[in-house]
């Protein structure tokens, strides 16, 4: 009998562990900017920066609140992030588009989005997805921002579960904590995801667990992107800047890693340093890994469970 193998199909990905300039949108963006261009060097169509990359995740601040007060140094803080977070569309995704197209690549960057079109406010965790061709073709906003993030980010809606099909495969994701909500997680892989973004802020080992997991759960590559920072790297007269006199010099030690269908590692994870992880996905190994297990497909019960899904935008008037 004549055989007819499969062709590998590889996509060249790189996940992006590194600090922004913290609180500066301007020169973050910059920095980005001059990563891309570096990362193009390397042939890479996939590039995935981290949770909150432009302007910052800001870690260790209370922002000037407890429970029942707060206080004007606080409201100061956020006067300064919100001020440095970014439009949607404005002129820094301008900008990474250009840097998206000079660089021929796919970018999803982790940004804080500040609400254009109502309040102009509120504030969102969201990855921004563009192509190659420098337009932005969607983005995610975080469904539930965990613990104090609560404080300075809204809540996104299901209008933005975001998945993109690309000659790449299926491209899409969740961001940090919201990848342990096993609906939302449902959502993505009924979508049919292939590689599967998981940018983070979280560089506990249990994450490790986690990515792998989700991996070997949806059968999907999924790449874990995570910042490198310390201590140091935030700015000396920040308002609140005393809050961090008892945290570690690391604040966050990274963990960027990439997974395979059958959740084995292949590249990384990076601790302890900014990097860049480099790998070429055989995409082959989506369709093979599912021949014994396919969550939406062969091995979901529709007739016992049914989930629904609703992606209608929310708006606070009509």
């Amino acid at each position: 009998m004549e055989s007819y193998p499969m062709s590998p199909i590889t996509v060249r990905v790189a996940v992006v562990q590194a600090a922004p300039i913290l609180f500066d949108r301007k020169a973050t963006l910059e920095k980005s900017i001059e990563l891309i261009k570096k990362i193009a060097t390397n042939d890479a169509q996939l590039v995935l920066f981290p949770e909150a990359f432009i302007p910052a995740y800001p870690r260790g601040l209370s922002f000037g609140t407890v429970v029942g007060h707060r206080n004007p140094k606080g409201r100061d803080l956020w006067q300064l992030y919100w001020e440095n977070c970014v439009d949607v569309p404005g002129p820094e995704t301008q900008r990474l588009g250009e840097a998206a197209r000079e660089a021929g690549i796919y970018l999803a960057m982790g940004v804080v989005e500040r609400d254009s079109e109502f309040s102009k406010g509120t504030l969102f965790c969201t990855t921004l997805y563009f192509g190659p061709d420098g337009s932005l073709l969607g983005k995610h906003r975080k469904l539930k921002p965990t613990a104090a993030e609560r404080l300075i980010w809204g809540e996104g809606d299901g209008s933005t579960l975001t998945a993109l099909d690309t000659e790449l495969g299926k491209i899409g994701g969740l961001i940090c904590w919201e990848n342990y909500m096993p609906l939302a997680r449902m959502a993505m892989y009924a979508k049919g995801v292939e590689i599967y973004l998981a940018p983070t802020a979280d560089s506990r080992d249990i994450w490790q667990a986690t990515m792998r997991h989700i991996a070997f759960e949806g059968r999907c590559f999924v790449l874990g992107c995570n910042q490198f920072v310390t201590k140091d790297m935030y700015p000396p007269d920040l308002p609140g800047i005393e809050e961090l006199a008892d945290q570690p010099e690391i604040m966050c030690c990274g963990g960027s890693v990439i997974i395979s269908p059958l959740g084995e590692v292949i590249a990384g994870p990076l601790y302890d340093e900014e990097g860049i992880l480099y790998t070429d996905l055989d995409m082959t190994e989506v369709a093979r890994s599912k021949f014994d297990f396919d969550v939406v497909g062969h091995y979901s019960r529709p007739d016992v469970f049914k989930m629904i899904i609703n992606e209608e935008p929310r708006f606070p008037v009509e």
